[in-house]
């Protein structure tokens, strides 16, 4: 094929794209040219944007390694992965979900523990917080035995994989429900945080003027055979960023109830103030898997 002009291009590369043999990338390919070739000419796209453009792309890339994932922050930061997550729950978008962003910093293998037990595995500094969630379906029935993954940020808004300080998994714990669905675990209030700022995410949310932070949140995912893997994040209602998330993660089913409390907490230990959190999760049916770690 010789193309004559910018319009015959597009009708060239889509016509390639429909002889795809398998029928689901080729919708997915065909509608990316439709939609990439569109926005060129929507934009008018100069030759030295598209080069910084790929430009960027390329250092993402670049800037994803084992502890970091500018990839993932930046889709988040385009409120992608929000979309993609409220798209495909929630029976596909209609309904409320308890779905939420996987982030960047999920990881294997958490350290096993016990209801009651302290993710808590080295000094850290912050209110103690106690946390009971439950786990049923979607006609309320308790999901014993599901596999609970939970991960959050210390006092200084840095997970352990960001900071020297902290013990290898601290903040980490994996949970099994018990026969109410229900695990339960002590820790410390999350605080909020800046996303990382140093590569090209940095540089969008500078130019919009917006600031870079996530309201604070603690991470669960939940696996059970007969369930979906529940992917989640409950939001601290007090923190001053909440109708702000960078990340634009933030739903009204995920606000949780962080309670302050100054009565007797359940650990001997704790005097004074204490936080409080109870939260309940459903789990749709569906296909039970991992998703693919976004860091090691």
């Amino acid at each position: 094929m010789i193309v004559e002009n910018q319009s015959q291009l597009t009708d060239f590369a889509l016509d390639v794209m429909k002889r795809t043999p398998d029928p689901r990338l080729r919708e997915i390919t065909t509608a990316l040219i439709k939609h990439l070739h569109a926005f060129v000419r929507e934009t008018r796209l100069t030759e030295r944007e598209f080069q910084d453009g790929c430009a960027i792309i390329a250092e993402m890339g670049q800037l994803t390694n084992d502890t970091h994932n500018e990839v993932v922050l930046m889709a988040g930061s385009l409120g992608v992965s929000s979309l993609v997550c409220l798209l495909n729950n929630g029976d596909r978008g209609n309904t409320e979900t308890n779905q939420n962003l996987l982030g960047p910093f999920w990881r294997l293998n958490s350290p096993p523990a016990k209801n009651g037990d302290s993710i808590i595995r080295s000094p850290t500094p912050g209110t103690p917080m106690f946390v009971t969630t439950r786990f049923t379906d979607t006609a309320g029935k308790p999901i014993a035995g599901a596999e609970v993954d939970v991960w959050q940020s210390n006092d200084e808004g840095l997970y352990e994989n960001q900071d020297e300080r902290q013990a290898d998994m601290n903040l980490r714990g994996k949970f099994i429900t018990d026969g109410d669905g229900v695990i339960s675990f002590r820790s410390i209030r999350p605080v909020g945080y800046p996303i990382p700022t140093s590569g090209p995410v940095g540089r969008l949310l500078i130019a919009q003027e917006r600031h870079p932070f996530r309201p604070a949140h603690i991470h669960f995912l939940a696996v059970k055979p007969g369930f979906k893997t529940l992917i989640s994040q409950v939001y601290d209602q007090d923190d001053p960023r909440i109708q702000t998330d960078a990340q634009f993660g933030v739903t009204r089913a995920l606000v949780g109830d962080y309670r302050r409390r100054s009565d007797k907490a359940p650990a001997a230990d704790v005097t004074g103030e204490w936080v409080s959190l109870d939260y309940a999760f459903r789990m749709e049916p569906g296909e039970s898997r991992l998703p693919r770690p976004p860091i090691k």
